[in-house]
């Protein structure tokens, strides 16, 4: 047979591949282009309003070494809240999706309401719902405060105390991305045969045991889908932190400045791209070691 003689079913695995081909060309050039050529900016003083580039190897590598071994920085304070946004908001906006799914999952009366109410925040503009915590977060006439004044509670400077900032700004974030975590875990619940329960509860099972040997295990596609989904997100967080802090600046004292809040400030103000660059790659890898971390502790094939 002649190579250009193919068969139908040749034919369709061929045609298959061309047009793979489309996306996976168009993926490589938006997406891994840019990401070696950060790598190649990283190893020069990049300037974009200088006409010289020095090739200057790992100097910009060893300056952010040098940054996260100081005391205080605002490279070491970028690096430091965000593995704090990760630690403390993923765990808990997936354990209260988890909860709100539950009951979701039981109710029929009205449930389609339900659920676009806990998703439509997650489409809303991030920046238009910045700005709204943003009132209500300030001192005096801020809705939150006002109610503290009712209960007779002192108020509370949230988004101006260095402490108190990053859990305000977190407790946004996590209120808006827990409806796209509600939908994926009530997908799942949905693919979970009914038959299991109604073995569970024949044996005399508790409500515990039925979520703890049933639902938690087969639930597992999706917690995993959401937990690798949801740390990438909270790695590479940004607008909420520029909308609800003083000129976009991650304070008071850098306490809730992220790693892309710094790429940005080193890139677009201080124009000083090699360094911008560096830290773009570190963030890279901090994100492609904790996904392998993340897929190799809690992946597991479900018999």
């Amino acid at each position: 047979m002649r190579p250009w003689h193919l068969t139908l079913a040749r034919r369709k695995i061929v045609w298959a591949y061309i047009f793979l081909a489309i996306p996976i060309v168009f993926f490589a050039y938006i997406r891994i282009y840019p990401a070696l050529f950060a790598f190649q900016m990283s190893l020069y003083d990049y300037n974009p309003l200088s006409a010289e580039q020095p090739y200057v190897g790992f100097e910009n590598y060893e300056k952010l070494w040098s940054e996260l071994g100081k005391r205080k920085s605002p490279t070491k304070a970028a690096f430091q809240n965000t593995i704090n946004y990760v630690l403390l908001g993923v765990p808990v906006q997936l354990c209260l999706a988890l909860a709100v799914a539950l009951m979701l999952n039981e109710i029929r009366f009205l449930s389609t309401i339900y659920r676009i109410l806990f998703f439509l925040p997650f489409v809303t503009s991030t920046i238009a719902i910045a700005w709204v915590f943003r009132m209500l977060y300030q001192p005096r006439f801020g809705l939150f405060n006002v109610v503290l004044q009712l209960l007779s509670l002192p108020q509370q400077p949230f988004l101006n105390s260095p402490q108190q900032a990053l859990p305000s700004v977190l407790a946004l974030v996590i209120w808006q991305g827990m409806g796209f975590a509600v939908i994926i875990f009530l997908a799942g619940l949905k693919q979970i045969p009914r038959t299991y329960y109604e073995a569970a509860e024949v044996d005399g099972a508790s409500r515990w045991h039925t979520f703890r040997y049933i639902t938690l295990p087969l639930l597992n596609p999706s917690i995993v889908y959401l937990l690798v989904l949801q740390t990438i997100s909270f790695l590479r967080m940004f607008a909420p932190v520029v909308a609800m802090t003083e000129q976009g600046r991650g304070g008071p004292l850098d306490a809730t400045t992220t790693v892309v809040l710094r790429v940005y400030r080193e890139a677009f103000q201080s124009f000083n791209m090699g360094y911008a660059s560096s830290l773009t790659v570190a963030l890279f890898a901090m994100i492609l070691g904790v996904t392998i971390i993340q897929l190799s502790v809690t992946s597991r094939r479900i018999n």
